[in-house]
């Protein structure tokens, strides 16, 4: 097996390893909207549920429409990313690790969608009265990854255009 297929099968791995235990635990530890503070005034574990996607996108669609949706998106993204892992010649280990990132995320909310139609969320930060939506690990591993893939897709197109220029 080529090393860039042992980073992104462990990578990915992880990622649903490690959501899928932190949902379990607040699963286990928290009733629904229970919750407690990490650092007051600034980070607490709560539990929440979000039938949608980010910032609670599509969270009131029917929830046939969403099912559907979401789990349409979901196959898809993992169809082209594995797609495109396989087609390529990629070796770059952060576009690997991006790619893992992203699918491990992916298949973590899946996972919870298909068990609850909706997406087990734990991390909310926040200041005083004002609160990012809260996410999980799964959200974070995406987050992460995207920004690591345009962080790799942009170093690349500035080596080409500095190529045509030279």
């Amino acid at each position: 097996m080529q090393k860039r297929n042992i980073l992104f099968l462990a990578i990915t791995f992880l990622v649903v390893l490690l959501d899928q235990a932190t949902k379990a635990w607040i699963l286990a530890t928290l009733r629904l909207h229970e919750g407690f503070p990490v650092i007051d005034g600034f980070f607490s574990i709560v539990h929440v549920r979000n039938p949608g996607a980010a910032f609670g996108f599509l969270a009131g669609a029917p929830p046939l429409f969403r099912s559907i949706f979401f789990l349409a998106v979901t196959v898809a993204a993992i169809a082209l990313i594995l797609h495109y892992l396989r087609v390529s010649r990629i070796e770059e280990p952060p576009l690997v690790s991006a790619l893992a990132l992203i699918l491990g995320g992916a298949v973590g909310n899946l996972i919870d969608r298909i068990r609850f139609g909706e997406v087990v969320d734990f991390l909310d930060v926040y200041i005083g009265s004002h609160h990012w939506p809260a996410f999980n690990v799964a959200d974070s591993a995406i987050t992460v990854g995207a920004v690591v893939l345009m962080a790799v897709l942009l170093r690349r197109r500035k080596q080409v255009i500095h190529s045509a220029e030279d």
